[in-house]
């Protein structure tokens, strides 16, 4: 071989030597730059991680906090039928005692007519019928005022029995009716 073939073949081979080092120093290059994009990813990874976990603690968190709601819906619904239920009954006394009232006024009156009829009490009839009315009234305000506790009692556990409040007031302003027609009746209406 001559000199310059060996000359030429020396430069070739440092031609592909410095080729490989620069291949193999951009291969180390590349694998630092994928070692980056890894640890990045990595690091992203972590955090959408850490954003998951807490998005599933207050997903976790609202979903107990539903249930809780949910229990809570379903007590006051039996709450409400229950409340709704005892109004029903309450508004059923309320009635009964309206009529039973009714029925006393009448009972009342017939028995002091028959009685004044009977033993010819005209003069002391005005006296017995206003002893009659204190007993029926103080009755009817008693038999109110047990309406009343009672009813005070139910709407500090629900606002629809505020109708009852609006019944009672009924029934008061008829005693106060009755009482007030029963002053301005003459004697003579009365036997």
């Amino acid at each position: 071989m001559n000199l310059d073939a060996l000359f030429q073949q020396i430069q070739f081979t440092e031609k592909q030597a410095r080729e490989k080092r620069h291949f193999i120093q951009q291969a180390k290059c590349d694998i630092n730059r994928s070692y980056e994009k890894i640890n990045q990813i990595k690091e992203e990874l972590s955090a959408a991680k850490v954003n998951l976990e807490t998005t599933v603690q207050h997903l976790s968190e609202k979903q107990f906090y539903l249930e809780i709601l949910k229990k809570r819906e379903d007590s006051l619904e039996k709450q409400k039928a229950e409340l709704i239920n005892e109004k029903s009954s309450l508004l059923k006394v309320l009635t009964d005692a309206k009529r039973k009232i009714a029925e006393e006024e009448d009972n009342f009156t017939r028995e002091v007519t028959e009685f004044n009829n009977e033993y010819g009490l005209t003069s002391n009839r005005d006296l017995l019928i206003k002893k009659k009315v204190k007993t029926e009234i103080k009755d009817l305000e008693n038999e109110a005022a047990l309406l009343k506790n009672e009813m005070e009692s139910m709407e500090h556990k629900n606002v629809q029995l505020n109708a009852l409040q609006l019944q009672k007031n009924e029934l008061k302003q008829d005693l106060f009716t009755l009482q007030s027609e029963l002053k301005g009746v003459p004697d003579n209406y009365l036997l």
